[in-house]
């Protein structure tokens, strides 16, 4: 599941995390949730290197495409309950790590780049919130996942997940979901529109891959405009917002990249956008 060994590691703090690997390649971070003896379960230390690294990429022009996917046999098992004690030793303990986690989600929203989540076998809880926080997800046949929170003694709104998942799947799927902790597995998310496609575990990475392929050849604030604008429509009020957001996306990237976008097209040739 990891990226190709042709990639390099990111010469920058990346390179001193101790539960995130991180690969960039032509464009893109292949970010690897890697505690695999805990299946990848989100502990502090992970909760603030994802909250680091996801900050940082407000301010990086390199990175245009996040690939997100876990080491070993599970994406992220959810919250590691060796925790457990720390987050309810007090109220003011418990806002604190409770926001700890909610601010990876808020991050992961915030930055321009596209996130794309490749998950297989367990995606339950904080490893569910983080996967619907993505822009894209795709599943291998293996995966499944759940509102693991409903089953602890919480609530099932959790992460964002209140907000991100009855838009994705529909109120009464999402409900089902949060109030039981029921888990869905890889042929129902395709069914109820949780995951876009449903893949052999080996062909994940190449799915995603074949995606970033295609978001890689928008124009650099052409991309980062549409992630920005699916969100705003998402939430706008009306269509006159909308409209009057898109017309000042489209008129932004005219003159810097419409003239090789449409010779790209016509020469039926990759485009070569500036930077």
């Amino acid at each position: 599941m990891a990226a190709s060994p042709r990639t390099k590691q990111r010469a920058n703090k990346a390179g001193t995390y101790k539960t995130l690997k991180i690969a960039h390649r032509k464009g893109v971070d292949w970010l690897t949730l890697s505690r695999p003896q805990q299946l990848n379960a989100v502990n502090p230390v992970m909760a603030d290197e994802l909250a680091d690294y996801f900050d940082a990429l407000t301010q990086s022009n390199k990175v245009r495409v996040v690939v997100m996917q876990g080491e070993g046999r599970h994406f992220c098992a959810g919250f590691d309950l060796d925790n457990t004690g720390q987050m309810a030793a007090n109220v003011l303990r418990s806002l604190e790590m409770q926001r700890q986690m909610a601010r990876i989600v808020l991050l992961m929203r915030r930055c321009p780049q596209p996130i794309i989540a490749l998950m297989h076998g367990a995606a339950c809880g904080a490893g569910f919130a983080l996967a619907l926080a993505a822009d894209v997800r795709y599943a291998a046949q293996d995966a499944r996942m759940n509102v693991a929170m409903a089953r602890i003694g919480l609530t099932g709104c959790d992460m964002g997940i209140s907000y991100f998942l009855p838009r994705a799947v529909g109120s009464g799927n999402a409900a089902e979901m949060m109030m039981g902790g029921r888990f869905v597995n890889a042929d129902r998310a395709l069914r109820i529109g949780l995951v876009s496609d449903v893949v052999p575990h080996d062909a994940l990475a190449k799915t995603g891959q074949a995606l970033v392929d295609e978001m890689i050849n928008m124009s650099p604030a052409g991309l980062r405009l549409t992630k920005e604008g699916i969100a705003f429509a998402q939430d706008a009020n009306n269509l006159d917002a909308v409209v009057a957001m898109e017309d000042r996306g489209q008129v932004l990237c005219m003159a810097p990249y419409m003239e090789e976008g449409v010779a790209a097209f016509r020469e039926k040739r990759a485009p070569r956008y500036p930077k």
